[in-house]
């Protein structure tokens, strides 16, 4: 739970989703640029994320890209019946990547890459209206994946290797919408875990039948992050035996559900590019989140979620203006995970429209600054989260969601 918590707030906090949920789409600075394709693109060790079948593909021995994106979002809240509203108040998010690859001979590569597709912060106002789903969350995650390319015959390559994930995450909430302590101030319970890690994999292939024409697929698996004996630190409660809230430990699970891409790229009047990428994402696996807490007086926090499999369309143009300038562009549409009744304040994703630009700079045969911006606006929705229960009744929580990000990113790329 402390992990799902932790993504989605990511994905709230970034505002940058790849297919709704809590997924994040920041793994590239060339990528992003053409509306984050990448699945039928061979251009720099950024395949190691978007495809491994590419790697084999690339003209220079060695490849090393690395990047980092600066994420401005906010999320306002606000309820006409009751008069209630909220805005986020969220500090800057600044995911990275780090891509390297090797050429051993033309019919194998080999790649490693790091990079951070879930971490950062939200926080929303002091005891506002949703505070009994949510106050802050706080997230950090790492993935590392080495790689392997393997071209099998001129026109087609495979590729894939393990994924390591590693993180942490901290995540606020009132207890419910009215306990206070003597004083008056909200009860509330904050969890923490640390060093929760899991493994995964993934595999891609690549197809390239003429100069200009490139068919990729990729896969990446569902992986389930098991967090154990995390703190729960329980904060102004009433010294009553009906409050038995004292701190202790849980468990919790998170999926993160697979994902299949299939696309192409095609190269037209010699100096343009066109991509389109179709994303999968297989939410659900998504039903629930729960909180096993250790203390058997205190009970388990059940949150179902209810999520739907989704897609996301993405379309990207390259246009080689000069030697020294590559100018690149592109858009995606985001469909939502998201249920209808299961609209939670921690992961506000409704549908969402991408607008991507940004530009290569070659600075010399060896050395290419790259940078890309992103402005991601999400439909205004009204909707209800019917999850929560308070005294066996279920207290719906709903109210009309404004949703909006930026993201600019600079990175470089190293060939030799």
């Amino acid at each position: 739970m402390k992990k799902l918590l932790l993504l989605s707030v990511f994905a709230l906090a970034t505002a940058v989703t790849y297919a709704g949920g809590y997924r994040v789409s920041l793994q590239g600075n060339k990528s992003l640029a053409m509306g984050h394709t990448g699945v039928a693109i061979v251009n720099s060790s950024e395949s190691v994320f978007f495809n491994p079948a590419g790697l084999v593909y690339l003209e220079n021995k060695l490849s090393i890209t690395g990047g980092a994106f600066g994420i401005f979002s906010d999320v306002a809240y606000q309820n006409t019946e009751t008069g209630a509203s909220a805005m986020t108040d969220s500090p800057l998010g600044t995911p990275f990547y780090l891509y390297g690859s090797y050429q051993a001979t033309d019919w194998l590569a080999f790649g490693i890459g790091v990079y951070t597709p879930f971490g950062s912060t939200v926080e929303y106002e002091d005891d506002w209206a949703g505070s009994h789903l949510v106050n802050n969350i706080d997230l950090a995650a790492i993935f590392v994946q080495p790689t392997v390319s393997i071209k099998l015959s001129e026109y087609f390559s495979v590729g894939g290797g393990p994924i390591y994930v590693s993180g942490s995450v901290n995540f606020n909430r009132n207890l419910n919408r009215t306990l206070t302590d003597l004083d008056g101030n909200r009860s509330e319970v904050t969890v923490d875990a640390s060093g929760v890690s899991e493994w995964g994999w993934t595999v891609g292939a690549m197809f390239r039948p003429t100069e200009k024409l490139t068919i990729g697929a990729h896969y990446r698996s569902e992986i389930i992050l098991d967090a154990e004996d995390g703190d729960a630190d329980f904060e102004n409660i009433p010294n009553s035996p009906l409050t038995p809230f004292a701190d202790t430990t849980f468990d919790a699970s998170l999926p993160l559900p697979a994902e299949m891409t299939v696309g192409l790229s095609y190269q037209f009047c010699d100096k343009w590019l066109f991509a389109f990428d179709f994303n999968r994402a297989f939410w659900d696996v998504y039903e629930s989140l729960d909180l096993d807490f250790a203390d058997e007086n205190i009970p388990d926090s059940v949150n179902p979620r209810n999520y739907n499999n989704a897609s996301t369309y993405r379309f990207g143009l390259q246009y080689d203006a000069t030697d020294m300038f590559t100018l690149r562009a592109g858009y995606y549409f985001d469909e939502s995970p998201v249920a209808e009744g299961f609209f939670s304040p921690e992961t506000p994703r409704n549908d969402s429209n991408g607008y991507t630009a940004g530009l290569t700079v070659n600075v010399s045969e060896s050395l290419q600054i790259d940078a890309s911006f992103l402005y991601l606006h999400f439909n205004e929705v009204d909707a209800t989260y019917e999850g929560y229960t308070e005294n066996g009744q279920v207290a719906p929580f709903g109210g009309t969601y404004k949703s909006s990000a930026f993201a600019p990113g600079l990175g470089i790329t190293y060939k030799m």
